[in-house]
């Protein structure tokens, strides 16, 4: 990817820099995951936080590292993740997603990639839209993100494999029709 970005997006890579080097500095094993990691394989800007998907026994390691860099953290009552900050960037630390909990499989399915200057592992495709395919939910229907990664990635995505890891949700059924119908992946 170029290393020219501009404004908000720029802050959004910095920050991405910043926090995958102190997961490094603490051994902490991760893998960029949600749009940062669409985008790293052609996907659209993401403008919402940073994701790095980390395996659950790694969560209070990776906090206190944050934390030992000056940089605020939280654990929110949702039990999934652990926020930190960097600057204004929200960085989320992933463990235990829709899909089930980080492990070594899903990490070492990861790609290393080059993403703005920095060699990191990234999420496979199928695992980020699996993960945001089984976060649609009654409370939050929004398919403009996953329609928009189908349009940019339809051509590099297993969507077999999406279909079968998502077919229990009526969200992830309701996405497939649309795809279908729109005629940006066909049944």
């Amino acid at each position: 990817m170029a290393n020219h970005v501009e404004g908000e997006f720029r802050d959004l890579l910095e920050a991405m820099k910043r926090a995958g080097g102190i997961l490094n500095e603490a051994g902490v094993p991760w893998a960029l995951g949600g749009g940062l990691a669409c985008w790293a394989r052609g996907g659209p800007e993401t403008e919402h936080d940073v994701d790095f998907l980390i395996r659950p026994e790694d969560a209070d390691r990776a906090q206190e590292a944050f934390a030992e860099a000056g940089l605020p953290t939280e654990r929110p009552p949702e039990g999934w993740l652990v926020k930190a900050w960097v600057d204004d960037v929200l960085v989320d630390l992933i463990f235990d997603p829709q899909d089930g909990p980080v492990d070594d499989d899903m990490l070492g399915r990861a790609e290393e990639l080059e993403v703005y200057a920095m060699r990191m592992k990234v999420a496979k495709l199928e695992d980020v839209l699996t993960q945001k395919v089984l976060a649609l939910s009654e409370q939050r229907p929004d398919y403009s993100s996953v329609l928009e990664l189908a349009r940019s990635l339809r051509e590099r995505v297993d969507w077999d494999e999406v279909r079968d890891r998502t077919r229990e949700s009526p969200f992830a059924k309701a996405y497939f029709t649309l795809l279908d119908e729109l005629e940006i992946v066909k049944a």
